[in-house]
């Protein structure tokens, strides 16, 4: 029977929280990739792990039926992602539906990317939802524990970090239970996100999101993508190693490596990763934390 432990009751017990990040496949080839990858983070026992949403829910059925499937195959406990882009709210009703019949009670609640793609003017659906607050009160209607997004330098399209922290005190006040930042590349921006939180009252966990640097032009893409810019001190590490590959993925575990300690070390009350429906990298920071299966 699926686990229907409300996460944000799990992340305040004390204890580190470790948790992974996977999204839908898109073939067949993809789909084995993702439940290798599965079956080999499972012995590591995380708190939980998520299932992305794609742009404009795209991924709508395959979101709810692999995070049914990890419910009900596995020993994990499976968050799925929810967006407002591209649904109304009778739209948004059935998959909470689809989802409740699913074994699902925990969901991450995101306004999403604009159709246009990050960085583009926000689009609005006739009838849908406006703002991440909106889609946390929906979900608490229905009975979840919903997380939600947080920012360490400030969502791309906030004018400043002190509207930023307004916008994740309007998801706490709503009903969100605990945020998981994007991609922290700082300790130090971690530790601003949560001292501006608590400053406006948003007394909730927030884990800082780990991705490793195992490509230097994939890593390049996705922080231009959320806005921000690779710190300098990281690319003075990286980019003597840029024509060797092997060299260049080991000083990136060891980056991150070193990040997640320092994290721990700020308080963090646990790690999610941001698998890429991979273990290996994964599995390799794990081992050299030395965190106890």
């Amino acid at each position: 029977m699926p686990d229907h432990s409300a996460i944000g009751q799990l992340l305040r017990r004390g204890e580190h929280s470790f948790s992974f990040e996977f999204f839908p496949p898109k073939d067949a080839d993809g789909e084995e990739v993702l439940w290798r990858s599965i079956s080999e983070l499972e012995p590591l026992r995380p708190t939980f792990v998520s299932v992305t949403y794609g742009a404009g829910g795209t991924t709508r059925e395959r979101t709810v039926a692999i995070t049914r499937r990890i419910a009900e195959e596995t020993s994990l406990l499976p968050m799925a992602h929810l967006t407002c882009v591209g649904h109304t709210a009778a739209e948004l009703r059935t998959i909470v539906d689809d989802l409740r019949r699913a074994g699902i009670r925990n969901v991450l609640a995101l306004r999403g990317d604009s159709p246009g793609g990050p960085g583009t003017p926000w689009v609005s659906t006739p009838g849908g939802l406006e703002y991440a607050s909106e889609l946390v009160g929906f979900l608490q209607d229905h009975d979840f524990s919903v997380g939600v997004a947080a920012f360490p330098e400030g969502h791309r399209d906030a004018p400043d970090l002190d509207h930023d922290a307004q916008v994740l005190k309007a998801k706490y006040d709503a009903g969100a239970e605990f945020a998981i930042t994007e991609m922290v590349l700082r300790a130090s921006d971690y530790v601003g996100l949560v001292r501006r939180a608590a400053e406006v009252g948003a007394d909730f966990p927030i884990l800082p999101g780990i991705m490793p640097i195992l490509n230097l032009n994939s890593m390049r893409t996705m922080v231009r993508l959320s806005g921000r810019e690779m710190p300098q001190e990281t690319l003075d590490r990286i980019l003597p190693l840029e024509d060797d590959p092997a060299a260049l993925r080991a000083e990136g575990i060891r980056i991150a490596t070193e990040l997640c300690e320092r994290l721990l070390e700020a308080g963090a009350p646990g790690l999610h990763f941001y698998t890429l429906n991979r273990s290996k990298a994964t599995r390799e920071i794990f081992a050299a934390l030395k965190i106890p299966v």
